[in-house]
C-alpha cells in the first residue's frame, strides 16, 4: 500500500524541563514552603523540574510526573505577588502528586470543591495573609476568569475570607479578573 502522506513527522520529542531552583531562588527558606514539604523541602525543590511553555493559562502541575508547568508569558508579565502565591499553590500540588500520589484532577468534585484545590488555596491564602495582603486583595488574587460568581463565592467562603465581593467585581462592565493558573 502506498503511503497517503508524503511527509515524515518525528513524534517522539523530548519535553525540555529545567531545575526549579535555577529560576525560583530562595523558596527553600520560605516558611510556607517548609510547611508544605517539611524536612524534605531542599530535596524536593532540588529535584523539581519546571517546564516553560507558550501555553494558554498560567501555572500548573503535570499530572503525569508532577513537574511544574509555567506560562513564559505569565512569568514575564504577571503581577509578582500573584506569581509568588501561585508558586506556593502549585508546590502544594507537587507535594500531592509526587509525595502523596494523589489524583490532582478528581472529576467527582467541582474545581472549587476539589480537596486538592482547597488544600492548595489554603496554603496560598495563609501566605497572602502572612504577607499582610488585605482580604479584598486576597479575594482579587483568587478570582479567575473561569470561575463563575457563585463558584468564587464558594471558594471565598471555604477560605474564610472576611470581605464581600469588591465593588469593582459587582459591576460587570468594570469587573477585573485576576489571571493565574490552577
Amino acid at each position: 500500500m502506498k503511503p497517503l502522506l508524503k511527509v515524515q513527522i518525528v513524534r517522539d520529542v523530548k519535553v525540555l524541563t529545567y531545575p526549579f531552583t535555577d529560576y525560583f531562588k530562595g523558596f527553600e527558606r520560605v516558611e510556607a514552603v517548609r510547611e508544605i514539604f517539611g524536612e524534605k523541602t531542599e530535596e524536593v525543590l532540588r529535584g523539581l523540574r519546571v517546564e516553560f511553555a507558550g501555553m494558554r493559562g498560567y501555572m500548573g502541575v503535570s499530572n503525569e510526573d508532577g513537574h511544574l508547568l509555567v506560562s513564559a508569558l505569565y512569568l514575564k508579565n504577571g503581577d509578582i505577588i500573584d506569581i509568588y502565591l501561585d508558586i506556593i499553590h502549585e508546590l502544594v500540588h507537587v507535594k500531592q502528586k509526587i509525595l502523596e500520589g494523589k489524583e490532582l484532577f478528581d472529576d467527582r468534585f467541582s474545581y472549587v470543591e476539589r480537596p486538592t484545590e482547597i488544600e492548595a488555596y489554603r496554603h496560598a491564602v495563609e501566605e497572602a495573609r502572612r504577607l499582610g495582603l488585605s482580604e479584598e486583595r486576597i479575594y482579587r488574587y483568587l478570582r479567575t476568569e473561569w470561575m463563575s460568581d457563585e463558584e468564587m463565592e464558594r471558594l471565598a467562603k471555604a477560605m474564610k475570607l472576611k470581605c464581600d465581593r469588591p465593588e469593582e467585581e459587582k459591576r460587570p462592565e468594570t469587573r477585573q479578573t485576576r489571571v493565574h493558573g490552577r
